[in-house]
């Protein structure tokens, strides 16, 4: 009996060697050390949470972008397009929790970006993680602004209700474990979802969308098929990335999850409700508005409706921004006090750098938001050169230097077909990459020609035009 058991350990324990896996502790982890009695649990996410805060990460009001992308490219092909980001971000997604298994000490993509490429991969991917996300948390805190204007009908300075935005999800940013944020982001989804939902209703019950002419007979324009530029198309494929590319984040989910095991379930809940909405709303709204459909759509009802949609949506709005600061915050953080015994205690070293790296992020995103003109292209730009790349190549990377040993001698057909998968990702991440930064850089110009760029720290109403 006892040499059968040993037996079965032996077999375990070479299993585990074949695919790289490191069995942790209970109480240890290869990232944040050992789990103190009296210090932050930094993994304490549940599989449900999990699903919260990956849901939370992606979904926002760029949900509200995906009709405007099925006008350009028409209803059919925009629908297709969508299903083949969601399917493809989806392998990238798996491949996180895959290599988070085979590699327990990776916390973030800098870790990633080490293994793959060495000391200049850890400060490209991390560096391009900590702008992509300070970038997209100064978006939020200005879609913030916008849902407090509509609400209040511009009832103060925008600059005020950006700097308000700033502060208050700053202060949520600064929790320390995604295990307590977990709760927020639920509250987050639900007041999206509720918002968005009750958006649907009222364009389908609508005479017309509010920008449709007020006058004379209407009927829907929509499109099956779209007639779309080159740039056009560009632009309306980078809002479908935008829409799934919460890829990068998801290391930082996973690295604080209870049992990273249960990732694979998390992420396929995760990309069905986030391919059910997106299509149920995207296609609803856009048969009902057709070229009228605003961007983002919560205007696309009417005043009234616009008043309900973003006063239910402005805690997911706010909730967005806190994840978006909290991931690069919690980044820095990791990375300056790794291998210390103050990265999990309640140390005053602990708590200024934490403090310091939240209020740092926020900070920033709060002074690009409200001091670069034309925010909006800017940060279009951003995303699609760091988030498709980030949310493509790396996995492709990731899949090919854990398996690439394994099977070039024999290579068997399985191994044949994912090294040419993994190599596809790669250079159709290239391709988008390139093609979402000309169109972005496109309406740039076109942006600074018809001179309708904002100006700094502006006291217009910015809801007006959603």
């Amino acid at each position: 009996m006892i040499e059968k058991t040993e037996s079965k350990m032996r077999q375990k324990d070479d299993r585990s060697v074949e695919l790289g896996v490191v069995l942790e502790s209970e109480t240890a982890d290869l990232v944040f050390g050992e789990v103190p009695n009296n210090g932050p649990n930094y993994r304490n996410v549940h599989w449900l949470g999990t699903v919260a805060l990956m849901l939370k990460i992606c979904i926002g009001l760029g949900i509200l972008s995906i009709p405007s992308g099925f006008d350009i490219l028409g209803l059919i092909p925009g629908v297709i397009c969508l299903l083949t980001i969601g399917a493809i971000t989806t392998w990238s997604s798996y491949m996180v929790g895959v290599f988070k298994i085979n590699h327990p000490e990776v916390y973030g993509l800098d870790d990633t970006g080490a293994l793959l490429f060495g000391p200049i991969g850890r400060y490209v991917f991390g560096g391009a993680f900590c702008i992509t996300y300070i970038f997209v948390a100064g978006s939020g805190m200005l879609g913030t602004s916008i849902g407090l204007n509509a609400v209040s009908e511009h009832g103060t300075c925008t600059a005020i209700l950006v700097a308000v935005s700033a502060i208050a999800t700053t202060a949520f940013a600064s929790i320390r474990t995604l295990g307590k944020i977990q709760w927020l982001a639920w509250v987050g989804i639900v007041c999206i979802v509720i918002a968005v939902f009750i958006l649907t209703v009222a364009v389908g019950r609508q005479d017309r969308p509010s920008a449709a002419p007020t006058t004379g007979p209407w009927k829907s324009d929509y499109k099956l098929f779209g007639n779309p530029t080159f740039t056009e198309a560009s632009t309306a494929i980078t809002t479908f990335i935008f829409a799934y590319a919460g890829t990068p984040a998801f290391f930082g989910i996973v690295a604080e999850m209870r049992d990273p095991r249960e990732y694979t379930k998390a992420l396929i809940v995760c990309q069905s409700v986030m391919t059910v909405l997106y299509l149920v709303i995207g296609v609803v709204v856009y048969y009902y508005c057709g070229s009228f459909v605003a961007s983002p759509a919560l205007g696309s009802a009417g005043p009234l409706f616009k008043k309900i949609c973003y006063g239910i949506s402005l805690p997911g709005l706010m909730i967005s921004t806190t994840l978006c600061l909290h991931m690069p915050a919690k980044y820095i953080f990791v990375r300056a006090l790794r291998n210390s015994e103050h990265l999990n205690s309640n140390s005053k070293k602990h708590w200024a750098i934490w403090i310091s790296c939240t209020a740092g992020t926020g900070l920033i995103a709060y002074i690009i938001a409200s001091a670069v003109p034309n925010f909006g292209s800017l940060v279009s730009l951003i995303g699609a050169l760091c988030i498709t790349f980030l949310a493509f190549h790396p996995m492709g990377c990731m899949w090919l230097y854990d398996n690439w040993h394994r099977g070039k001698d024999t290579k068997m057909f399985r191994w044949r077909i994912m090294v040419f998968w993994s190599i596809l990702i790669i250079v159709i991440g290239t391709a988008l990459m390139i093609l979402g930064t000309w169109g972005s850089m496109v309406e740039i110009v076109k942006s600074y020609r018809s001179d309708k760029h904002s100006s700094a720290w502006s006291c217009a109403d910015n809801s007006n035009s959603t």
